[in-house]
């Protein structure tokens, strides 16, 4: 029992709440005294010595029964809800049965006729199909509910919807009454969402039991090369601070860089065609030089999707984006989850670093898969369509899964058409724009695009760091 206390520790810590030596003692000590017999008593001494902070509370109730009793995976419905006769189980049976020989791959097959039949599946069977695919990218249980997203779509998991139309269909051709079609219907959508919960819970053991091996095993600090091509969503605790440090250099670079631009920018570069034109009713002597006018400080206005998977590429991004105030004419910042909040009072008022804390603080997700972005751009023509102008640059930050809501096409176009430029720093990795994704759908990036300048793939510092210089470069 001591070694699984300290092992739920390390996966606390991984989890990013601050447990020192004596705190782990204390809990030793306590769960000494309160014993193991009694469940919830265990479960409170722990708590007591280990959680300080209410905001920690959440990851304490998450992580402590995957540590310390198994979740009981959802029930599921037996076929059609048990109320189909005995001719027409056998009829669902025999079609169901021509249909799983031509499903592949083969987890696909047990999950569809799992859904179907209500036959449940082991959690033995379930790990072995989660580990043919990559396992999970990050160890804290704050990204559980991302990570198996990213399960669900390795596993390919919408396509029990279309087997699911297509057996109904075959059924009614057979002559199967819509009553016994609609129960079939009803009990396999409640068990597709039973066996993606089950699927969660899974994730999140595999998500526990690599935080316990990098709790035993403390990774080594990463070289400044390494965290600048790390991928935002597979960084952890100990990377962020290091990251901070980093974020400050590029943007003292950057500035430095774009102070040489804006002094070179004063007197004007040299404009050969005026200046030959101009000298030839002098035949080129004496010659009057002639400079191309100076370019006014930019504008920004920026978009950032408020999701949990992009908060850490917002951070940085504003970082950047604040630190170079200086160099810029006007700087507005919105978030966005289901309708828009303005980010640029906090910013005005305290520095960019304890402005940031209090966006992500103050500005968060009510519930899971709520984005829409089309309702924020409605939002934002009628409020504030005034703050864009032909030099002000529009960056929108997001991955544009809009969770099939309306995108709102023509209001970004009204947004597009007064911009100087619209430039979209997409979160997510090339290959993903526009697929499947089984909590917000499918993607609306390249609905978008053709109104875009310029789309920039945002998944690591590196690139987030390129991305911000070009919005400069004339």
């Amino acid at each position: 029992m001591d070694r699984r206390i300290t092992e739920f520790i390390a996966a606390l810590r991984a989890a990013g709440v601050r447990i020192s030596l004596a705190e782990t003692a204390d809990a030793m000590r306590a769960v000494e005294q309160a014993g193991i017999s009694n469940r919830d008593h265990f479960r409170l001494a722990l708590q007591a010595s280990l959680i300080k902070d209410a905001k920690d509370f959440g990851a304490y109730q998450e992580l402590f029964p995957l540590y310390f009793g198994r979740e009981a995976p959802p029930p599921l419905q037996p076929a059609g809800g048990g109320q189909l006769s005995d001719e027409q189980r056998e009829q669902l049976l025999r079609q169901l049965q021509q249909m799983l020989a031509q499903l592949s791959p083969q987890h696909l097959a047990s999950l569809f006729r799992s859904m179907v039949t209500g036959e449940p599946l082991s959690g033995q069977q379930i790990q072995a199909m989660l580990g043919q695919m990559a396992p999970p990218a990050m160890s804290n249980q704050r990204y559980r509910e991302w990570m198996t997203r990213q399960a669900l779509r390795d596993l390919q998991f919408n396509k029990l919807e279309q087997a699911l139309r297509d057996l109904l269909e075959q059924l009614r051709q057979q002559g199967m009454a819509e009553e016994a079609l609609r129960a079939i219907e009803q009990a396999a959508r409640e068990n597709q969402q039973a066996l993606a919960e089950q699927i969660g819970q899974e994730v999140a053991r595999e998500m526990a039991d690599i935080a316990r091996s990098e709790g035993r095993a403390r990774p080594r600090q990463r070289s400044e090369a390494e965290l600048l091509d790390r991928p935002f969503e597979r960084l952890d605790a100990c990377d962020l601070a290091d990251m901070r440090k980093i974020v400050n250099r590029l943007a003292a670079r950057l500035r430095t860089r774009l102070a040489l631009r804006q002094r070179r920018g004063k007197m004007g570069t040299l404009d050969a065609k005026n200046t030959i034109r101009t000298n030839q009713r002098f035949g080129g002597v004496p010659m009057v030089v002639r400079h191309r006018k100076r370019h006014l400080k930019p504008k920004l206005v920026v978009f950032c999707d408020r999701s949990v998977s992009t908060q850490h590429v917002m951070t940085f991004m504003l970082l950047m984006i604040y630190s170079l105030h200086d160099q810029l004419s006007r700087t507005r910042s919105f978030a966005f989850i289901d309708r828009l909040y303005d980010m640029t009072m906090y910013f005005a008022e305290s520095r960019p670093e304890e402005a940031i804390e209090q966006v992500m603080r103050e500005i968060r997700p009510t519930r899971s898969y709520s984005t829409d972005l089309g309702s924020a751009l409605g939002q934002f023509v009628r409020d504030h369509l005034g703050t864009v102008d032909h030099r002000t640059t529009v960056i929108i930050l997001g991955d544009a899964r809009n969770n099939e809501n309306d995108p709102n096409l023509e209001a970004f176009e009204q947004i597009a058409r007064r911009a100087r430029r619209v430039v979209w720093f997409a979160t997510e990795e090339r290959w993903k724009w526009g697929v499947y994704d089984p909590g917000s759908l499918s993607s609306d990036i390249y609905r978008y695009a053709p109104m875009c300048d310029a789309l920039h793939e945002v998944t690591n510092l590196r690139q987030l760091a390129d991305a911000i210089d070009r919005l400069f470069v004339r």
